[in-house]
């Protein structure tokens, strides 16, 4: 099939195992984690990119899938590629692997944050973390891995940094948050509110005196308005939110109650399941049901 391969980066082993630029077998392991690091990353960046899509498109898994063709020297260099098709169903993708590419690059921020010991990325999604934390499992006290991308000093691994690493997936994090649903509940003195965001769970959400009046109103229409909070959040070490911890921006939209003009009327199906129940049954009621409901219901004396 036609095509071309395309270099994306470049992983250089630095060890005495890995002297004569001899790449040990158990280093493949940390291939095979790089390759699913940078995938999961390539997949949430565009899914943050394209929120009204639900399936990623077809090719987006080759278009990710970085493969070793060759060890160069400099300890052990792995070259790691893609291959890019020439066929008329890949006509709407770029020539360039730009979806590992952008991966790639956000992995070497990433790396080099920690390094430098500077805040990870903004736009690095938290909960990627764990599958951060687990690349460099396999190496010595005094072993590193390289990230080198074009244009960029390279980024180091080393077991001080999967450290650090581990350290950020066993602590909460905050990060950017964007949400929507219904405001069940406001405490004005406090300044929060709980927002049911239709996922089973309520996240608290601060808002200033300036937002009060939003506040107050999604919450008076709570039926048919709809709350959408963009901001700052803290997240579990598992990527659940939290709660809102400053919120950016509060926009109320309104649902109008939608009703199925094709649904049966209430009473209908009121009276077909009264047709089920034996004549036997109904003749047992008393005849004074209607008039003394609670006597009969919680035993209070008949009118």
């Amino acid at each position: 099939m036609a095509g071309k391969w395309k270099e994306v980066v470049k992983l250089t082993f630095k060890g005495e195992r890995f002297r004569d630029h001899a790449l040990d077998l158990r280093a493949l392991s940390e291939l095979s984690q790089f390759q699913k690091m940078v995938a999961e990353t390539a997949k949430t960046l565009w899914r943050a990119a394209n929120p009204d899509r639900e399936r990623l498109p077809s090719h987006f898994e080759e278009r990710v899938r970085l493969c070793l063709r060759r060890i160069e020297d400099g300890s052990a260099t792995a070259p790691l590629e893609v291959f890019i098709e020439e066929q008329d169903q890949m006509r709407l993708w770029e020539t360039e692997p730009v979806e590992i590419n952008e991966a790639v690059k956000l992995a070497h921020e990433v790396f080099e944050a920690v390094g430098s010991d500077s805040q990870l990325p903004e736009r690095f999604p938290r909960t990627l973390l764990p599958e951060y934390a687990k690349w460099g499992q396999n190496l010595a006290d005094d072993e590193a891995v390289e990230l080198h991308v074009p244009d960029k000093n390279p980024a180091r691994l080393t077991l001080v940094h999967k450290q650090k690493l581990e350290k950020y997936v066993e602590t909460p994090h905050r990060d950017r948050v964007e949400i929507g649903g219904e405001v069940f509940e406001a405490d004005v003195k406090k300044g929060q509110f709980h927002l049911w965001s239709g996922e089973g769970t309520a996240v608290t959400v601060v808002f200033t005196p300036e937002q009060e009046d939003k506040v107050t109103t999604a919450l008076k229409e709570h039926k048919t308005a709809r709350m959408f909070v963009k901001g700052s959040g803290e997240y579990s070490p598992q990527g659940k939110l939290l709660r809102v911890l400053h919120v950016d921006e509060l926009r109320i939209t309104t649902t109008e109650p939608h009703y199925d003009q094709s649904a049966r009327p209430i009473e209908d199906m009121l009276e077909e399941l009264a047709g089920e129940i034996p004549q036997e049954e109904w003749d047992k009621l008393p005849s004074d049901l209607n008039d003394n409901l609670d006597h009969y219901l919680y035993g209070v004396p008949k009118q």
